[in-house]
């Protein structure tokens, strides 16, 4: 049984006349009635009973018609259902991100993003760049934001690196400046001073660590095991300070003091990632488009 098959039965059906059906789906009649027969032998029943120029439905023409107009409503809604996502008007991206990003380059893209297309549904997934990236190679994202470089290279991963983000200093601005009240500070400096730090996996912690240990000491923990928001409290609460990307110091700064690291200072590069093997949804490569261009 072919779908076409199915457009000419209907088209039979309702016109109750061969040549008319041809005319309606632009057919050659003879063309028609061959696809009719066929159909019929398919299904092993006459659909229509001819007698003298008048075309009537059968039985078996009467059980089939509600179906095959059933069938192929459901296709015009699937095609229009699949031209609409085309268009960019429904659909979903699912993006992941460091908490970081989220708090930090994410809303005014984002933001962007639902104003040009409010139909596309966005759904967050806030993770360290290793479980972002295990999320991407299993399917269950379609783009993520990591820092690199990836904390396990995969080559099933396509990465763009996207800005390369500075980190600071901050400290609650009732407590003495760090490193001794400079106009910048040095890793080094931070050395004595009681640090809120992230949890493990944290990208920011174990940057900022192994910055620490460069500098020749081991660093001081105050508090630890925060996401990005509670390690901001702690640090205006005055429990001790935090290294943070710019970004998030910038759009926190309430209630915070920021102090920038002197040369050469401490950087990350952020990256869209994407599998290698499969092309992200057109939705989503639009929001990669816009993510490139920021």
């Amino acid at each position: 049984m072919q779908f076409q098959q199915l457009q000419y039965f209907v088209a039979v059906a309702e016109t109750r006349h061969f040549t008319r059906a041809a005319e309606v789906v632009h057919v050659a009649q003879p063309s028609l009635s061959q696809q009719i027969k066929a159909l019929e032998r398919e299904l092993g029943a006459d659909l229509f009973q001819r007698a003298r120029g008048n075309i009537t439905l059968t039985d078996a023409g009467e059980a089939l018609l509600p179906l095959a107009r059933r069938i192929l409503a459901d296709a015009d809604t699937a095609r229009h259902e699949v031209q609409e996502l085309v268009q960019l008007q429904r659909g979903r991206v699912r993006l992941g991100a460091t908490p970081s990003l989220c708090t930090g380059l994410l809303p005014d893209v984002l933001r962007a993003f639902h104003d040009r297309y409010p139909g596309i549904r966005l759904l967050i997934e806030e993770g360290g760049s290793h479980d972002l990236v295990r999320q991407l190679a299993r399917g269950a994202l379609d783009l993520a934001l990591v820092v690199l470089p990836l904390p396990t290279p995969s080559p099933a991963l396509t990465t763009v690196a996207l800005l390369r983000e500075d980190l600071v200093v901050v400290s609650s601005p009732d407590a003495p400046r760090p490193g001794g009240g400079r106009r910048t500070v040095a890793v080094a400096d931070l050395e004595g001073e009681r640090l809120v730090m992230f949890r493990h996996g944290y990208d920011l912690r174990e940057l900022t660590v192994a910055a620490c240990r460069s500098a020749g000491f081991e660093p001081d923990f105050a508090v630890e095991g925060g996401e990005m928001d509670a390690v901001l409290g702690f640090v205006r609460a005055g429990l001790g300070v935090a290294v943070v990307p710019r970004m998030v110091a910038a759009r926190s700064g309430h209630g915070l003091r920021v102090t920038p690291l002197a040369r050469p200072g401490l950087h990350r590069t952020i990256a869209l990632a994407h599998r290698s093997d499969v092309a992200p949804p057109r939705a989503a490569r639009e929001l990669q488009r816009m993510l490139l261009e920021r």
